[in-house]
């Protein structure tokens, strides 16, 4: 295993851990809402402390870009971190979230980590190396037809500008597709399009850090992962198409009918 990679294993299991333990404890969480259907909790930013102090105590120089703590530092590497991916199902004990972190060096996904703590899945890719399920190399699905493809997603629920175009193209795929999936962490969803459990995935409005990590698994697994318009432009828009070659494709032609001028 690559040493920054090992690294951010490291973090990802520590802050997993202690995301397990509170999981036991959730009566007794401090709890606040950031905006609309946008929680944080005592344990999203214990999470993150434990990660960034992993990470700077390996690699003092090197820059963070996290959920809670914004932006800190300036280097060419830049670790892009979502201590717990799916707050909201983690506060009602729906066991679905993750740890994300990932390594951008000079604009460039290198590292990915997402970590289930509640199936002990340990997902991880380097570039160039391949991505990994535990030990077990992952390769995205082999499905060529839409009408036989699972298709995972998530609802817009903090920004709803998209809102119509977003249902437009729902509407569509519910009748050209074997099923949508919507479990509600962004990270994990890609992690699943990598191991091949959904045959394309697609959303609006995320950020970096729900989707740095497991862009660069789907990538090494075989897979395309562009915004909606087919470009690279997805970490700065927050909206992504992902999936395996064949179904991504088509995924893409289904969506751009609906494109809006913000929706790229």
């Amino acid at each position: 295993m690559h040493p920054m990679l090992n690294i951010a294993v490291k973090a990802a299991r520590r802050a997993g851990n202690l995301i397990h333990r509170a999981a036991d404890n959730l009566d007794h969480l401090s709890i606040q809402k950031k905006s609309h259907a946008d929680y944080v909790s005592e344990v999203d930013r214990a999470a993150e402390n434990i990660i960034v102090q992993t990470l700077l105590d390996a690699y003092p120089t090197h820059a963070i870009l996290a959920e809670e703590g914004g932006a800190q530092g300036q280097s060419e590497y830049v670790w892009i971190i979502d201590p717990l991916d799916g707050t909201t199902n983690f506060l009602h004990g729906i066991p679905q979230y993750a740890v994300s972190i990932a390594l951008q060096h000079n604009g460039v996904l290198t590292q990915s980590v997402v970590y289930d703590p509640t199936k002990n899945d340990l997902f991880t890719a380097t570039r160039g190396r391949g991505a990994y399920l535990n030990d077990k190399r992952l390769r995205v699905s082999k499905r060529k037809e839409m009408e036989d493809s699972l298709i995972g997603t998530g609802f817009p629920y903090t920004r709803f500008e998209h809102m119509s175009a977003y249902m437009a193209i729902f509407q569509d795929l519910m009748q050209k597709t074997a099923g949508l999936r919507r479990p509600g962490a962004a990270s994990l969803d890609l992690a699943w399009t990598a191991a091949g459990r959904y045959d394309g995935f697609f959303e609006t409005g995320l950020k970096p850090w729900d989707i740095a990590g497991g862009a660069l698994l789907i990538s090494e697994a075989g897979g395309i992962v562009t915004d909606l318009s087919g470009n690279q432009n997805f970490l700065t828009s927050g909206h992504i198409c992902a999936g395996n070659p064949f179904i991504q494709e088509q995924l893409l032609k289904v969506i751009a009918p609906h494109l809006t001028d913000g929706l790229k």
